[in-house]
């Protein structure tokens, strides 16, 4: 990531091949196949909180007779180089919730909004300036529960054809990271740790990212799009 005034660049600086064999193109190609309808990924490919036997912690549905809040978020995608690589946020300290965790800009969905992808095209360029008319939408994953705020979230997956500008609001945002597909599809970029949440002990894993831990729902979306693309 690197600063150009008020404008925050994203990404290494590589310059994106063109040409019909650029490496780029290769991750469009398996990334589209991966949003395909098919078979939900099984949860042991996921990167669930668990409790200390190894059973999944947190629930991706709604409680019957619970009505959640709708909300979006979207995967960024772009080409660096022979990657497709994606912004991720930092949240700011000035927010009510989930302060300095690091998570993809989206939010709740408003009654204008058409839908989903409305939703997170709007919230991405609230928090990163980001026009809606330069990327292009490819489809949506499975909607993740979110129980401590009553939300299900949609993650859409979008690509823009070149190296986004952004504009950061800091009010929602403290910082910008960067990883590529081929990063997130590494196993090593995967760690996990014991922690106390909510009063029980759990096992988090999470993405190392730019010396953040990705976790959360954020984790559980992003292995959901890995694991779509790594069957492939």
């Amino acid at each position: 990531m690197f600063y150009c005034g008020e404008v925050v660049c994203v990404g290494t600086g590589h310059v994106a091949e063109t040409g019909p064999a650029a490496g780029w193109q290769r991750w469009v190609e398996r990334t589209r196949r991966a949003l395909v309808p098919g078979p939900a990924v099984p949860l042991d490919e996921l990167l669930l909180v668990r409790d200390l036997a190894g059973r999944a912690a947190r629930q991706l549905d709604p409680p019957h007779g619970v009505t959640p809040r709708a909300g979006a978020v979207l995967i960024l995608l772009y080409p660096d180089g022979d990657d497709l690589r994606l912004p991720l946020t930092v949240r700011s300290d000035l927010l009510p919730n989930h302060r300095g965790e690091v998570s993809l800009p989206g939010g709740a969905t408003d009654p204008e909004d058409s839908g989903p992808a409305q939703t997170a095209l709007r919230e991405c360029h609230e928090e990163l300036g980001v026009e809606p008319a330069t990327v292009d939408v490819w489809g949506e994953l499975r909607p993740i529960y979110i129980q401590p705020s009553n939300f299900l979230i949609t993650p859409v997956v979008g690509f823009c054809a070149g190296l986004p500008a952004l504009r950061v609001n800091h009010h929602e945002v403290s910082a910008v990271i960067t990883v590529t597909l081929r990063e997130l599809l590494d196993p090593r970029t995967v760690d996990v740790e014991q922690r106390t949440l909510r009063g029980h002990e759990v096992y988090v894993p999470f993405f190392t990212v730019g010396g953040h831990k990705v976790w959360g729902a954020t984790a559980l979306i992003l292995s959901d799009l890995v694991a779509r693309i790594r069957r492939l």
